[in-house]
């Protein structure tokens, strides 16, 4: 998975209109992150998933809300599959393990608060 965690960029995208479609291009074969926050208590990040990529099975300390900008994923949680739609989001809670899979391509946005 390429990612962009350079903080000094996000400084750049304060106080202005900003399309989210458009900050995160599909890469054939991978998973690409951009990450447009990231502060102490929490970050927020876009995704673009190549049609067939995802993320394994991990858990995460903290609640994570994702949010389907573009295409279809489906998201496991605690071993039960949704589908999620553009225009939808869910919430990851925390502890419980959780997987993405992108049965066609899509663009989401990962908010993630650690307070």
């Amino acid at each position: 998975m390429e990612c962009n965690h350079n903080a000094d960029e996000t400084a750049k995208f304060k106080a202005q209109a900003l399309n989210t479609l458009g900050m995160v291009d599909y890469q054939p074969g991978s998973v690409v992150s951009r990450q447009i926050v990231k502060k102490k208590v929490g970050t927020v990040t876009l995704f673009a998933f190549d049609e067939g990529e995802g993320l394994s099975e991990h858990t995460a300390p903290f609640d994570a809300l994702i949010n389907v900008l573009e295409g279809e994923a489906d998201i496991s949680i605690s071993g039960k599959v949704h589908r999620v739609k553009a225009g939808e989001f869910i919430i990851m809670p925390a502890n419980e393990p959780h997987a993405l899979k992108a049965p066609v391509r899509f663009k989401m946005m990962l908010t993630m608060i650690r307070a």
